[in-house]
């Protein structure tokens, strides 16, 4: 009987067709509008909205205590033919062993073998996974919280002048410092550092410098060490406006990064976002590794606002409570 109906409404009333054509509108309508409270992607949106409805992807930060540090002092007057000083900060006793043109080739078998087979936690063990390629050794004992200066030198008897021409076969120097204390290897996730230190010769006269940094965990993973880039001199906001608690709140979050003076010199006005140029610098982007955005401003951006690469993920270096909690201390 309906069929029926609706075949006579068909065959003889134009006002089905106006019917039709009403009801494709208004459901129409309200799905652009969102009458239903369906999300449904419409191109009619702007660029805008949809640039801040897309997700950056967090990654949850898990803070480790990295017992070492090593950094070069004066580089500038480095060299193959003079040696070079080292300057260690470690926070308990260490030994800092030295090898002086280490194969590339082993170095990397050699992380990998910490990986997959045995873990390098001693010198002994990352002298047996070189399998004795490198040219000279000389360790050095480092006591705790003392920040030795180590004057490292390549004897002249191995008349050794430069490594070859680029690429070389053999870095310069390779630092590893290691716990000395076999119940330290217990308490800490990372157990061993690896520096590649590059230091200039007759052939290759690029400055003195650190090149990777790999970090050794007890449990079979090494990571490279890298440096955040944080906005410095900042010129919107004048720097008399600085207090003490400002000043603490910086210093506090280079320490949960372990970041020493030499990778990171921040001005009085770093902890600024270079957004809003009010809230605390605190979320780290990657993979271009830029530290210029605070908790609020963080939320919209896909991009970079400071090299325009597109964000891929991006951590907080400390959470709300962490904050919270250092505000209280300083007060």
């Amino acid at each position: 009987m309906a069929a029926v109906f609706l075949v006579m409404l068909y065959e003889y009333s134009p006002l089905f067709y106006i019917a039709v054509v009403f009801t494709c509108f208004v459901v129409t309508t309200g799905l652009v509008l969102g009458w239903f409270g369906w999300d449904v992607p419409v191109i009619l949106r702007t660029s805008e909205e949809t640039q801040f409805s897309t997700r950056v992807f967090k990654k949850q930060m898990r803070q480790v205590k990295n017992p070492f540090g090593l950094e070069i002092t004066n580089p500038s007057s480095a060299s193959i033919t003079t040696g070079i000083t080292l300057t260690t900060d470690c926070l308990e006793d260490s030994l800092l062993t030295c090898y002086w043109g280490c194969s590339v080739q082993k170095l990397y078998e050699a992380l990998q073998k910490h990986v997959y087979c045995f873990r390098i936690s001693t010198p002994q063990a990352l002298e047996d996974a070189l399998y004795s390629e490198y040219l000279y050794q000389e360790q050095y004992f480092i006591k705790k919280d003392s920040k030795e200066e180590i004057y490292c030198w390549l004897p002249r008897d191995n008349k050794i002048e430069d490594f070859g021409t680029v690429p070389t076969s053999r870095y310069p120097l390779v630092a590893l410092l290691t716990l000395a204390d076999e119940d330290d290897r217990e308490i800490y996730d990372i157990i061993s550092m690896a520096s590649v230190i590059h230091i200039p010769d007759r052939t290759y006269k690029l400055s003195c410098r650190i090149f990777y940094q790999y970090l050794l965990l007890a449990r079979g993973q090494f990571h490279d060490l890298k440096q955040l880039f944080m906005s410095a001199n900042n010129s919107f906001t004048p720097s008399n406006y600085s207090s003490s608690e400002e000043k603490n709140t910086d210093r506090s979050l280079l320490e949960k990064v372990r970041l020493s003076k030499s990778e990171v010199e921040p001005s009085e006005n770093s902890k600024d976002c270079v957004v809003c140029q009010n809230g605390t610098v605190n979320w780290v982007l990657l993979p271009c590794i830029h530290t210029c955005l605070c908790d609020g401003c963080v939320k919209y951006f896909q991009q970079c606002p400071m090299c325009r690469q597109f964000v891929q993920e991006s951590f907080a270096l400390c959470s709300q409570k962490e904050q919270d909690k250092d505000k209280l201390k300083t007060l």
